[in-house]
């Protein structure tokens, strides 16, 4: 019985289908197989967000930021031994990607991956969808390599791409075949969108904006998967989720509650943060003048009210790195919390702005703790080799007492900038900035004045500037 519900469920299909022609020559330890529990009944998962490989690769400081987010991997995974690395969002600096190599760095990406055997999910950020690039064919790139588990289980373009879920098995579902027990872990991953549409042009030769925040068919598709998990094995499985934008309920909990430095610790520095559907109309347009159009509530009502959900962790917003127990009804919202957890990770790339130091988020759960009380420890790895911001995602989180998160500053050790693009980062990196350019701006083309930049110098009708 166990077997057809898993069929019908379509988890064999995924596994399968996760299983491309292997690329290369790293031997026998790259064969993608499905996710399962270690021994001690641990599960660890690495969150990489925010490379922004690609950025500016006609310059040589372009190609030197590569290479520092390569080393800033393999200086996590060199400490820390994950099942499963995510990639969370801005992979690429789309708007800076021209359309014949544009996904071309996925390779560069994963190569820390695939020299260790690891396996890896994505999500896809706003910067992966510009002009000349769209997640197709970043997810066409990714399916390249055998240990690549990023799916699209919601047809259509307007849902997005990278929106799934994967199943963790008990250890003892090593040899598939034998299995017959049913997954104990279930991870969503959910495309946010933004950006722009691939090679599309409105009548006065703009790119045309794709919406930002996670599509109702996919909230739909969620609903309905999670409800079939339910009634094929009697109990809701214990969950976490991932999306690159973060909702609105973050950013009320940082205007309205606040974040405390010993109870939510992390850097605060993207004050105020940027949510899906900023800069969106209620009325499905990007017209100026709109600040927030409300269209994320669909995904938060749906998030609330799935039992066993721990924790939505988010990228986008590069000098945020708090994690918030979201309870009740925070004012100015209309979707009450149920005791989710809202995370954000770390800036991981040394493209994209701000020169927070650079690092991963860790997620480990076990068997144990999640069929007793839904529970997960997180902490960040940062490229120095500290951890910061350990904290335990409980019943109790929100009032624990941990210590304060440093706000340290890295720089790329062997880029050579030049003025005007040190101008622009060392503006940026300015929380002031930031929040003045929300205020007066509220366009999501023109949430960074950094990448509004690029973005005008890497349009199709300027590459004779490149």
């Amino acid at each position: 019985m166990l077997v057809e519900a898993l069929l019908a469920l379509g988890i064999f299909g995924v596994l399968s289908s996760c299983l491309p022609q292997r690329r290369g020559d790293y031997g026998d330890k790259n064969v993608t197989q499905h996710l399962t529990f270690k021994s001690d009944g641990s599960f660890q998962i690495s969150v990489f967000e925010d490379l922004h490989f690609g950025e500016n690769a006609w310059e040589s400081w372009g190609h030197e930021q590569d290479i520092n987010t390569v080393k800033v991997m393999e200086s996590v995974l060199e400490r820390e031994s994950p099942d499963l690395v995510v990639f969370n969002g801005d992979l690429i600096t789309g708007e800076n990607a021209f359309a014949d190599n544009s996904t071309a760095y996925i390779d560069q990406m994963v190569a820390p991956l695939v020299q260790r055997g690891l396996r890896w999910a994505s999500t896809y950020g706003n910067h992966d969808y510009d002009y000349n690039i769209s997640g197709e064919q970043i997810l066409k790139r990714e399916r390249r390599w055998p240990n690549s588990l990023t799916q699209n289980m919601v047809p259509g373009r307007k849902a997005g791409v990278s929106n799934y879920y994967l199943a963790v098995f008990p250890h003892e579902c090593e040899d598939w075949e034998q299995c017959r027990q049913p997954p104990e872990l279930i991870l969503w991953f959910f495309d946010s969108r933004g950006g722009f549409y691939q090679g599309e042009l409105d009548a006065n030769g703009n790119r045309v904006g794709q919406p930002g925040w996670v599509d109702t068919r996919a909230v739909e598709w969620f609903q309905a998967a999670n409800a079939r998990l339910r009634a094929s094995f009697g109990h809701s499985i214990p969950s976490l989720a991932f999306v690159h934008i973060p909702t609105n309920a973050s950013l009320a909990l940082q205007e309205q509650r606040g974040v405390d430095p010993h109870r939510q610790p992390g850097i605060n520095a993207d004050r105020p943060l940027a949510q899906q559907a900023l800069g969106w109309c209620p009325d499905g347009t990007n017209a100026p003048g709109c600040y927030y159009g409300g269209q994320d509530v669909p995904f938060m009502q749906a998030l609330t009210t799935t039992p066993g959900l721990v924790a939505l962790f988010s990228g986008h917003d590069h000098g945020d790195t708090w994690c918030y127990r979201w309870d009740g009804l925070v004012p100015g919202m209309t979707v009450a919390g149920n005791g989710l957890n809202l995370c954000f990770g770390q800036h991981s790339g040394y493209g994209g702005y701000g020169d927070w130091i650079r690092g991963a988020r860790q997620i480990s759960v076990s068997r144990q703790t999640l069929k007793d009380s839904w529970e997960a420890d997180t902490w960040i790895r940062l490229e120095s080799g500290d951890v910061v911001g350990a904290v335990s995602l409980n019943a109790s989180y929100g009032r624990d007492v941990y210590p304060e998160t440093p706000d340290t500053h890295t720089h790329c050790p062997t880029c050579i900038y030049p003025a005007r693009e040190a101008a622009f980062r060392a503006k940026q990196a300015e929380p002031q900035s930031r929040a003045k350019v929300l205020g007066e701006y509220r366009q999501p083309a023109m949430l960074s004045l950094f990448h509004k930049y690029f973005a005008a110098i890497s349009h199709p009708r300027h590459r004779d500037m490149n």
